[in-house]
Formats: structure tokens, C-alpha cells, sequence
């Protein structure tokens, strides 16, 4: 078996981890790990079919390599902001004394059930 054929069993193996992850995964922590191995899978996917190319005797594209590498900075960045809103979520559900968030466009609770004059029912 070369490394090409390899890696792209690889990674869609990474990549099936990760969709099982996201489809198990109640944490939310879970849940963005979950989605960077299947990034993580499609990358090598993606690079894998690259190499095959090169390997085929035709001059190496270097267009593929610099967009897995621009990838992986993107979902690093993307991962690090999931992290830290999942932090600050975690910081206002921890203080005392914090009234639970209302839904948008939730009624008030003496109003359930009733037809508010000049609005839908």
C-alpha cells in the first residue's frame, strides 16, 4: 500500500471519527473537538489526494499544500473562539444569583395562552 492511499484511508477514518463525535457528543467541549478531527481528516484527505497527483509523474501543485496549510490556521482560529465563547458561556451560567436567559420572542408568563390585542395568534 503507498503513502498516499494511506493517508487518504487515514484521513477519512479521522473523518468518520469526527462525524460520529458530532452526532454523539452532547458537551459542547466535545463537540468542537469532535469537529476539528473530522477537519483534521478532511485536510489529509485533501493533501493525500494532492500527493497522489504529484506521484503520478506531473510537476507538484503547490496551490492544494497552501490551502490545507490556510485551512488549518483558519480552524485553528475558529477552534480557539469556540473555546473561548464556550468559557465565557461557562463563567456567566457559573455566578450566583444569575436570572436564566430569556428566548427571543418568548411571552411574558401572564400571557400564555392568551390572544394579545393587535398581534398574532
Amino acid at each position: 500500500m503507498s503513502a498516499p492511499v494511506l493517508f487518504g484511508l487515514l484521513g477519512a477514518a479521522l473523518s468518520a471519527v469526527g462525524v460520529y463525535g458530532l452526532m454523539v457528543g452532547r458537551d459542547a467541549l466535545a463537540r468542537i473537538l469532535a469537529f476539528n478531527l473530522l477537519g483534521g481528516g478532511v485536510f489529509l484527505v485533501f493533501g493525500a489526494v494532492a500527493r497522489r497527483g504529484a506521484g503520478a509523474g506531473f510537476a507538484a501543485d503547490p496551490v492544494p499544500q497552501a490551502l490545507v496549510i490556510t485551512g488549518i490556521v483558519v480552524a485553528f482560529s475558529a477552534t480557539a473562539l469556540a473555546v473561548a465563547l464556550l468559557k465565557r458561556l461557562a463563567a456567566l451560567r457559573a455566578r450566583p444569583g444569575a436570572a436564566p436567559a430569556k428566548v427571543a420572542g418568548a411571552q411574558a408568563e401572564g400571557t400564555k395562552g392568551r390572544v394579545q390585542p393587535g398581534g398574532d395568534a
